[in-house]
């Protein structure tokens, strides 16, 4: 059995055969509250516990207090960049969690964005692709004990080794979006990591991994049964997100260029307004999730029966408390 099906083992997991997860630290639920949370998300139902790390915390401690407080808790993250550490304390850092966690953590690695990498980090953004491909292979080695001393294409590393070597190292999932990306997932990677799309598009995105590898994503939730609200808080985070040119590729592969070529005008010329009133409804529909409990529960359900594996909800509780937000979408 690979590490990876290892992770997916369904004996693993309170509802047999499937994988749940939702996004966590919770906006607005201070580090030190998240114990209960974390207890609450194993009794509902959840598998999993999934960080990011983009302006707010980083993506590891969320889940090493996870791993302290719910061991039974599945861990990932989506993603940490492949810029913003050095290769050694990269290594270091997943070690760790990786040592915290046997068995139960996936490290998601991602190149992130030219905005984050180089305009918040002063790093500079060169040779995405090269740099996690490039990555993956330094963290193998790396993490099962080996010295690493090799001139890789777009970083050098001499005479490391970790003092700690991973007894399990973690499954490696790859952020991707575009063929090349994910054909590299498929190459070198043990899963994948997909976002800001629709569960139509999972079936458009799989093929091209050329490989029967998980596939997780991050699903965007708003729990409202007011339509006009949910969709005006999704144009907001559309215009956010696939302004940026990598989303703005992606969606243009994915066949929505003629549908989101006046929002990118737009937003060019300085329009905000008319940016966001030209996304059309369907778009929005497409991409966020929004209505009652029991209508965004078969909402993702759909990405599940088109090949994602390891749902993973980023829940915006407008107008609903938090916690019955996440009652009312745990798994059924």
């Amino acid at each position: 059995m690979t590490q990876a099906e290892t992770n997916l083992d369904p004996t693993i997991s309170s509802s047999p055969g499937a994988r749940y997860g939702i996004t966590v630290p919770f906006d607005g639920v201070p580090l030190t509250e998240h114990r209960r949370w974390y207890q609450d998300l194993l009794n509902l139902g959840y598998t999993d516990v999934w960080s990011a790390e983009t302006d707010g915390l980083d993506g590891f401690t969320p889940l090493a207090l996870a791993a302290a407080w719910t061991p039974e808790l599945q861990l990932g993250v989506a993603i940490i960049p492949a810029y913003t550490r050095g290769p050694a304390l990269l290594a270091q850092s997943v070690a760790a969690m990786a040592e915290a966690a046997p068995g139960h953590f996936t490290f998601g690695l991602g190149t992130s964005s030219d905005v984050i990498v180089s305009k918040w980090n002063g790093v500079p953004f060169t040779e995405p692709y090269k740099r996690v491909r490039d990555t993956i292979a330094f963290l193998r080695s790396a993490l099962s004990g080996e010295k690493v001393d090799m001139a890789y294409d777009t970083f050098e590393v001499k005479g490391f080794r970790l003092a700690r070597p991973v007894e399990q190292p973690p499954p490696i999932f790859l952020a991707a979006l575009r063929p090349g990306m994910l054909r590299l997932a498929g190459r070198a990677a043990d899963g994948v990591i997909i976002n800001w799309l629709s569960a139509t598009d999972v079936a458009t995105v799989t093929p091209e991994l050329g490989a029967d590898i998980p596939v997780a994503a991050r699903i965007f939730v708003i729990p409202s049964e007011d339509a006009d609200m949910a969709r005006a808080i999704g144009r907001r985070m559309i215009t956010a997100y696939l302004n940026v040119g990598v989303y703005a590729e992606f969606h243009r592969w994915l066949g929505r260029g003629d549908a989101l070529t006046p929002m990118w005008d737009l937003w060019k010329a300085g329009d905000r307004k008319g940016a966001l009133a030209a996304i059309p409804d369907e778009v929005v529909d497409e991409l966020i999730v929004h209505g009652s409990y029991a209508q965004c529960r078969e909402h993702v359900t759909r990405y599940v029966a088109n090949g994602v594996d390891i749902p993973v909800l980023a829940v915006l509780p407008f107008g609903v408390d938090l916690a019955d937000a996440v009652e009312g979408l745990a798994p059924r």
